[in-house]
């Protein structure tokens, strides 16, 4: 073999060898991050592992919320070329936070809090960038459920291009328990959907309010819509009837700031 064809081969196997940063693989080091309550976007569990080492890891689950998914095992070495024994964490890169002490602290400080609901965004991407510009826009907090939603992973946070270091996001195991008590303190809720006739530009946005933005596939769960105080839709043209729901948000926080600073 020659010189190039060595280091060319070197350097696969170095690619090969790079392990990602957030990723905790192995029953004992799993079951040590869940006890000492490292935050975790998820853990994987392989189809079919060892029985035994499954029950080990669902003693240390018990009574916590963690999502779980079962993966086979090409997933799982397809992650990792280290001993995983059939279970990795993804741990999450940011500290989120609790809405509920958000809110109150600004009402404290006489503050109109500024919330965005993300209900069941799932492309991370979208997730990413729809921060980015919520962090641009004066957003106070993301709030977003924490099942069946994108959370903040490495991608995410690129994606955000910091901004996902900058707000706070809240996690909340009942969105429809979050919004009620968003509205109890005061926020008005705004759905953003096609299924209302009020344009965008009619809709008071200024003060304290929680925007609600739906997932790329469904839109807004119909029992948030029914929970909004006024619904809201994007005026458009075109033949084809939906946004990106990036580009959508970015359309809505924009005139939220724009009523704001031109009445």
């Amino acid at each position: 073999m020659d010189r190039e064809s060595m280091r060319r081969g070197g350097e696969r196997d170095s690619y090969k060898r790079k392990e990602r940063s957030d990723l905790i693989f192995g029953v004992h080091a799993v079951i040590e991050a869940i006890k000492s309550g490292r935050e975790l976007n998820k853990i994987l569990i392989q189809k079919g592992m060892n029985k035994e080492l499954f029950l080990e890891v669902k003693e240390a689950l018990n009574g916590k919320s963690f999502q779980l998914q079962f993966v086979p095992a090409e997933k799982m070495n397809s992650l990792t070329s280290g001993v995983h024994q059939g279970v990795i964490a993804i741990v999450t890169p940011i500290e989120y936070q609790d809405i509920e002490v958000i809110v109150n602290d600004l009402l404290d400080a006489e503050k109109q809090p500024n919330i965005l609901v993300l209900d069941r965004i799932t492309d991370v991407r979208n997730f990413g960038a729809i921060a980015r510009t919520a962090e641009c826009q004066g957003v106070d907090a993301i709030l977003i459920p924490s099942k069946g939603s994108a959370l903040v992973t490495s991608d995410a946070m690129k994606a955000s291009a910091g901004a996902l270091n900058r707000i706070p996001v809240c996690k909340t195991d009942n969105l429809k328990n979050s919004i009620f008590y968003l509205q109890q303190s005061g926020l008005r809720i705004i759905a953003c959907t096609e299924k209302t006739a009020y344009p965008l530009y009619e809709v008071n946005l200024r003060g304290s309010v929680a925007i609600i933005m739906g997932s790329e596939e469904n839109g807004i769960t119909q029992d948030l819509i029914n929970m909004a105080d006024m619904r809201a839709r994007i005026p458009m043209k075109g033949a084809i009837e939906s946004l990106n729901v990036g580009i959508a948000c970015g359309m809505v926080l924009y005139e939220k700031l724009r009523q704001e600073l031109h009445g």
